[in-house]
């Protein structure tokens, strides 16, 4: 139960049944990434057991998403192998750590994650000289909204396909359909934006600039006029965001949601204090 809520925590859902649905939407694409999924989740939820950090926040899987998403990332990237398979099982340790530590200053959110993976792929590239191995994005002048709708879904997860993204819809709205329609609301703004800023349609086809936005939509959207202000902002300045990240030659990750999240609840705070 703790590996399968830790699933569910990376789209924000303290739910086995949400985690399930989301590793089962995995395991369709790739059932080796979805063995990374696993791998990653138990090693960050087990060195936050050794380490001695609180039972409640570990059995609720605060400590295992984000080695969930290193796992599922260094698989997609760089293949499996004895190496990358090494890094990944550091990866998901570091980034429990560095959760426990983040949590003292910020809501970490995926960024234990985004810090540790950027890390990681210096290292897999330029000192162990692992090549990447993620297949090229296809190719499109045209775009197709099912997709563009359902890889907004799948990309959380790195997974470009169209039906994994149906498997995470369902797993949102089984748990709770504020977060459902919140995501459907990200990954459709996000592509709208995209489209409005001349981005190019392959790239807004596989999801890419849905999935930050996707995950804002969660992070701040409930049922209240006000909060639907906020995650609007949230997801407009993650598309911003992520197409400003790319430009500097970095791979996004969920950077652009991270930082577009924590720009809202500062500003949020600036608010309260006014």
């Amino acid at each position: 139960m703790v590996t399968l809520r830790g699933v569910g925590q990376v789209m924000f859902q303290n739910n086995a049944l949400s985690g399930f649905l989301l590793l089962a939407g995995i395991f369709y694409n790739s059932w080796l990434l979805s063995l990374a999924v696993i791998l990653g989740t138990v090693i960050s939820s087990a060195t936050a057991q050794v380490l001695k950090y609180p039972k409640s926040d570990i059995e609720n899987g605060i400590y295992g998403f984000n080695g969930a998403l290193v796992g599922v990332v260094i698989g997609f990237f760089f293949g499996f192998s004895v190496v990358t398979t090494a890094v990944m099982l550091v990866g998901a340790a570091l980034s429990t750590i560095l959760m426990y530590e983040m949590k003292k200053l910020v809501p970490p959110f995926t960024a234990p994650f985004v810090l540790i993976t950027w890390l990681l792929i210096l290292v897999l590239l330029f000192v162990l000289q692992v090549p990447i191995v993620a297949p090229p994005i296809l190719e499109s002048n045209s775009l197709d909204l099912f997709f563009v709708l359902s890889k907004g879904f799948s990309q959380v997860w790195f997974q470009d396909n169209a039906i994994t993204g149906i498997f995470f819809l369902i797993a949102l709205a089984v748990n709770s359909p504020a977060s459902a329609f919140y995501a459907l609301y990200g990954s459709a703004l996000g592509a709208l934006i995209a489209i409005l800023l001349s981005q190019p349609s392959s790239m807004i086809n596989a999801g890419l600039f849905g999935y930050n936005a996707v995950l804002c939509g969660i992070a701040l959207g409930n049922w209240k006029l006000q909060s639907f202000l906020w995650a609007t902002l949230a997801i407009s300045l993650s598309v911003v965001l992520n197409m400003a990240i790319g430009s500097l030659g970095l791979i996004t990750l969920t950077s652009a949601f991270v930082l577009a999240t924590w720009i809202v609840l500062y500003m949020q705070r600036l608010i309260l204090k006014a």
